[in-house]
């Protein structure tokens, strides 16, 4: 509700460029939905604008669109989530546009904003997206460029300054000369734009670059040109804002986003007794006073009652632990284990099966199939 006597902000919305195929992860599957800790990747995408007052995201398909909107449309976000294809893929530039198809003329004419952002990047914070809007409308810029300072900058657009400090224009890698290429300051694909502004620059790109590509990078120095000012937000994290191309970076993310879950629930009263061994999908819920053993893998919709110790070297998925319970060299899947039940060492519980409250099992059996040696 706004205070008497204040305006309200302007509307906000997000797109999100989800079309690209992810040709360097060589995979069947679309790149947007490569798991991290369980999820699809995109979803950590949506995740990072909670911090925001969104009125909805377009989110922009194209490799496997029907798969891609599908997923979505199943999690059922928060967000109001639309959905528009680019059907040809010819840049960031040209996906904007197709997004902007979304929009009703008196959106595209009034005063809101949109943060455009890819959806590749699961590392992105919500606070850091809420600080771009932030400094975007603080400034009263026509675009706001969410920017990091990378040690190594090889890759990544760089971010020409003014002499007054706003930001020029953005020169990709392979477009960049040798004093370009000096600078330390990356463009991180994240903007905050002001609708009515964006529309015209588009019409205004060239595919006049290395790639033949009709870049939303130039729309920076189109806005510089036409006298609008280019703010710049920098990321505290530079490792947040990175992109994931390949394997090796979709581990790289994997790993961070494990490490978040891990201090997070240690923070709420779980102990890890090795949080490098133990692995928890950010899908699970874990209740106060569990202990987790080296080796522990909990994945799914796994839940885990106040109390009870997992593992080591246990394996669960999509299962239901009750209070104070033990589960130790064990493997499970769609399980159900009652509160002070033990289960293991050395037991498989199979799809369906359920353990009574209080029950133990033996050594060497599966529950739920034939005994194998209790």
């Amino acid at each position: 509700m706004v205070a008497a006597g204040h305006a309200a902000p302007p509307a906000l919305s997000a797109i999100v460029l989800a079309a690209g195929e992810g040709t360097r992860m060589r995979s069947r599957r679309p790149k947007p939905l490569h798991l991290l800790c369980g999820r699809a990747m995109l979803l950590y995408v949506l995740d990072a604008l909670a911090d925001c007052d969104t009125s909805r995201a377009v989110v922009v398909v194209g490799h496997g669109a029907e798969r891609v909107t599908k997923k979505l449309q199943d999690s059922a976000p928060t967000e109001v989530l639309d959905f528009v294809e680019q059907q040809e893929q010819r840049g960031t530039g040209d996906a904007v546009r197709v997004a902007l198809t979304a929009f009703s003329d008196a959106e595209l004419d009034g005063d809101g904003d949109v943060i455009v952002l890819p959806g590749d990047t699961p590392l992105l914070r919500p606070a850091t997206i809420a600080g771009l809007v932030a400094r975007h409308r603080a400034t009263g810029a026509a675009c706001t460029v969410l920017t990091a300072t990378m040690a190594d900058p090889t890759g990544y657009g760089r971010v020409v300054r003014a002499a007054d400090g706003s930001v020029r224009r953005i020169v990709e890698h392979a477009d960049a000369s040798s004093d370009e290429l000096a600078i330390d300051e990356v463009n991180t694909s994240i903007y905050c734009v002001r609708l009515a502004e964006l529309a015209p620059a588009l019409r205004r790109l060239e595919p006049q670059n290395a790639q033949g590509e009709y870049y939303l990078t130039d729309v920076v120095e189109v806005l510089a040109d036409a006298g609008y000012t280019v703010a710049a937000h920098t990321a505290d994290d530079p490792a947040e804002t990175q992109g994931v191309n390949d394997r090796h970076q979709l581990a790289a993310a994997e790993a961070e986003l494990r490490r978040r879950t891990n201090d997070r629930l240690m923070r709420a009263g779980v102990t890890m007794v090795d949080p490098a061994t133990t692995y928890v999908d950010t899908t699970v819920q874990v209740a106060g006073d569990v202990t987790l053993f080296p080796g522990t893998i909990l994945a799914g919709s796994c839940s885990i009652g106040p109390g009870s110790e997992i593992g080591p070297d246990t394996r669960l998925v999509d299962c239901a632990v009750g209070a104070e319970a033990t589960v130790s060299y064990t493997s499970g899947t769609d399980a159900v284990v009652g509160d002070g039940a033990v289960v293991g060492p050395y037991a498989v519980l199979e799809p369906g099966s359920e353990v009574p409250p209080g029950a133990r099992t033996g050594s060497f059996v599966t529950v739920g199939g034939t005994e194998a040696d209790g």
